[in-house]
């Protein structure tokens, strides 16, 4: 599923300018579809402006393409609408979207000369309950299909002045974004199936606002928590349940990039869709992405690790332990990470959006920018976030141990990669540009130390690539100090190509 986070820290050549925006987004869906190989795209009305005629100009522009690839049945396009509950200001957005549906339905019906249905899932972002994905179906299902026998004077029908409304229906994708949520997906999924009973179901599951709330091992592990639960409910429900994963190229945000994505397809089993996004796609040599798209559309899908009750609440301890050492990292950060988010590429027209980081503590919540920038932002400090809270491991029984080291596979193959762009002497550095505390530092020191010492991970930044990165990361903090904002934007800029990513 190609996607439109940005994260690429290179620009396509298609594009007219540094921020894809516009018609440049048509483009590229097409390019995802035609050139890259890749099934399905993710049109995103979430956090962002959206071309809702995106349908009409991809079956003008490329009517060649869409007559040989039928869009809805070939290729498909899935719409990411904003969650009316939570994103207040976007409500109405949610409202244009969803009816957006029946006019693509009626554009693909003339341009096919029959009934295709070009866009006929939705996905719910920040989904925490069977009730909101429920309320989504049910919206299309009553309000934008089933308007079309509301009678406006005597005998005319609003369908006799609109004419027929299709489809009748919308499935609906829950994307779960938050610990509490991950680990009672059963309870949406199975809420969802008794109120709607659908033919069957996709549920996406999020890596990346987990990592970025929780640490990268939690995020990882809550994964593999949900894609177990999602194997028993299908058995238990008779229904098919197809697990979308939205995964981004650094290991922080899933690793799954060009040149690692066996790994995490080995790694995620059970999964049948993953996020192809923009560094992914941009960021790599054309030929090796379309290789790499080519290997994952043709690889067979493989049985996750069903985890007994047990073992369920083995991991849920481990999660809890290191959360806590890792967000009280994050929370002591926030100012330099807010500093430096300014700096960064800006690679999408997105609107402004920001993250409550929420603790447990009575410390209350600290805001923080989006994920990828989040991400981008501890990498351009010489930080990456992967490493924090580690120590935490040090309190790990050996049963808690075998455990996580069965269900993190790639835990030391993330951990070295990450661990190339850590630049030990910024943790000097840092207290002297923002008032950071002391505890902090010695927390991220413990945490390196205990990767070296208990995981056999040496902090190697010595090929051409990671030593530039780490020193221009010391660059960049001095910058900070002096206030050389342009010095800050072009070290910042330079790191993100290096890594391949913005974050």
């Amino acid at each position: 599923m190609s996607t439109q986070h940005p994260d690429n820290a290179k620009v396509p050549e298609w594009s007219r300018s540094e921020v894809i925006e516009g018609d440049d987004e048509v483009i590229e869906a097409y390019y995802a579809y035609m050139t890259l190989g890749i099934h399905e795209v993710m049109w995103d009305a979430e956090g962002k402006d959206v071309d809702i005629h995106v349908v009409r100009k991809l079956l003008s522009k490329y009517p060649e393409f869409f007559k040989e690839k039928v869009l809805g049945q070939d290729v498909f396009l899935t719409y990411r609408l904003p969650n009316p509950r939570i994103e207040g200001a976007e409500r109405k957005v949610f409202a244009e979207t969803m009816e957006g549906i029946p006019i693509a339905y009626d554009l693909a019906e003339k341009f096919y000369g029959r009934g295709v249905t070009p866009v006929f899932e939705v996905i719910l972002p920040f989904t925490t309950d069977y009730k909101e994905i429920v309320a989504v179906a049910k919206y299309y299902e009553n309000v934008i299909a089933g308007k079309e026998d509301v009678k406006l004077v005597d005998d005319i029908s609003v369908k006799d002045f609109v004419g027929e409304i299709n489809p009748k229906k919308v499935e609906v994708i829950p994307l779960i974004e938050d610990k509490d949520s991950l680990l009672k997906v059963r309870e949406i999924v199975t809420g969802y199936v008794k109120a709607i009973k659908p033919a069957y179901m996709r549920v996406f599951i999020a890596r990346s606002d987990p990592a970025m709330n929780y640490g990268m091992l939690s995020a990882v592990l809550l994964a593999k928590f949900a894609l177990s639960e999602l194997y028993k409910i299908k058995d238990e429900l008779n229904l098919p349940i197809f697990p979308i994963i939205g995964v981004g190229s650094l290991p922080f945000r899933g690793h799954f990039s060009p040149e690692n994505y066996e790994n995490q397809l080995l790694e995620y089993k059970g999964v049948y869709t993953y996020t192809v996004q923009s560094a992914f796609k941009y960021d790599y040599d054309e030929g090796k992405v379309k290789e790499a798209v080519n290997g994952i559309n043709n690889s067979p899908i493989l049985e996750p690790r069903v985890y007994t009750e047990e073992e369920e609440k083995t991991l849920k301890g481990i999660v809890e332990k290191y959360v806590a050492r890792y967000q009280m990292i994050i929370e002591n950060l926030a100012t330099a990470i807010n500093y430096i988010a300014f700096f960064l590429p800006k690679r999408r027209a997105r609107k402004l959006h920001i993250s409550l980081f929420g603790y447990a503590r009575s410390t209350g919540k600290v805001t923080l920018p989006r994920a990828i920038t989040f991400v981008g932002t501890l990498y351009s400090i010489g930080l990456p976030p992967e490493l924090f809270g580690l120590a935490s491991l040090q309190s790990l029984s050996e049963r808690e141990w075998e455990l996580l080291k069965e269900s993190y596979v790639n835990m030391k193959r993330d951990l070295e990669q990450s661990a190339k762009y850590l630049n030990v002497e910024t943790l000097d550095l840092i207290p002297e540009v923002w008032k950071v505390d002391e505890k902090v530092i010695k927390a991220i020191r413990e945490d390196v130390e205990f990767m070296q010492n208990n995981l056999g991970i040496k902090v190697d930044n010595k090929d051409f690539n990671s030593k530039k990165h780490v020193l221009l990361s010391s660059l960049l903090l001095l910058a900070c100090k002096e206030e050389k904002e342009d010095e800050i934007r072009k070290y910042a800029k330079e790191m993100a190509v290096i890594r391949k990513s913005i974050g």
